[in-house]
């Protein structure tokens, strides 16, 4: 009886070490919370001359972020669809310094060529504070990160952003397919070869390609949250994304237009093409953005609250 006894004081026993061990590590992930709040909160600066820290830019890029969550369903959508609308007007471009250059130099110099034009759109689309779904993914990341906001209500705004840049980007293919013949400034040939050439890699390629113009993305959005005016966050959006059209690599957004134009005006691009370079461009922009930028540049101010604490 005795031996009973000691048996069940002994798993009493095990029993509150475990959940008194459970508790314990609960406190220290509350205490290292905190400790990431506070110094978030303690990460700003009266200098307006002075360079932005990593803290200063992370904890305005956490408050945009959550300042998007807290924004009605139909804004959110609104807001994604003129972004989607507005990003055709670097398609505009495209095609028509793409029919221009035609047969004066090669097609593949044509290609360079209209990376020059290309960051037209998300010039227009960013300063209008449009909500771009490659250009919002780091930053929407960053409110689950620091635990304010849940994994669930982070898939159900890109959801949200989008099918409203695919919906703008499906009405500006249909007017740019009418009206670039009708003004003669580009013709559905411009179209049809401009989408081929999006998706001709194979599929893998254009996945690591799309992580890559995810990556730039995200970077994007950091630098302009340490821009200090209109100037300069003009010449960043132009550089980073200029660098995308130059070396080719595969935007979801943009993409949309280009390639669903070339479906609804040429029989060489299939629907299959069209949904393939959809679904991996959009996973691997979010990939890019949410990854290779939000997380490490959270998990490195983490890492460093964690090292001062200790």
């Amino acid at each position: 009886m005795a031996t009973e006894n000691n048996k069940r004081d002994d798993s009493s026993k095990d029993s509150k070490s475990i959940i008194d061990g459970g508790n314990e590590k609960e406190e220290k992930k509350k205490q290292k919370q905190e400790d990431i709040d506070n110094e978030l909160e303690n990460s700003e600066s009266t200098d307006d001359n002075r360079a932005k820290t990593h803290g200063e830019i992370l904890k305005q890029q956490i408050i945009e972020g959550q300042e998007t969550y807290d924004r009605s369903s139909s804004s959110i959508l609104l807001s994604s669809l003129t972004a989607g609308l507005e990003i055709g007007f670097s398609y505009l471009m495209l095609c028509a310094v793409f029919y221009f250059f035609t047969d004066k130099v090669s097609e593949e110099s044509v290609f360079k060529i209209i990376a020059f034009v290309y960051p037209i759109g998300f010039i227009l689309v960013i300063l209008g504070q449009s909500i771009l779904f490659t250009e919002q993914t780091s930053l929407l990341s960053l409110p689950v990160l620091n635990k304010k906001r849940s994994l669930g209500s982070l898939l159900k705004l890109w959801g949200l952003v989008i099918i409203g840049n695919l919906i703008g980007g499906y009405l500006m293919s249909f007017l740019m397919v009418w009206i670039g013949p009708e003004l003669e400034i580009f013709t559905l040939d411009s179209i049809e070869k401009i989408a081929v050439h999006v998706t001709r890699a194979e599929s893998f390629v254009i996945f690591i390609s799309a992580i890559l113009a995810g990556w730039l993305m995200g970077l994007l959005s950091w630098l302009l949250t340490s821009s200090q005016d209109t100037m300069s966050r003009i010449i960043i959006i132009y550089i980073v994304t200029a660098v995308m059209a130059f070396t080719g690599l595969h935007h979801s957004i943009i993409g949309n237009v280009e390639v669903f134009a070339g479906l609804i005006s040429s029989p060489n691009i299939t629907l299959a093409d069209y949904v393939s370079f959809e679904s991996l461009a959009l996973i691997g922009n979010a990939v890019g953005g949410a990854v290779f930028v939000a997380l490490l540049k959270y998990r490195a101010f983490v890492y460093n609250i964690n090292s001062v604490s200790s």
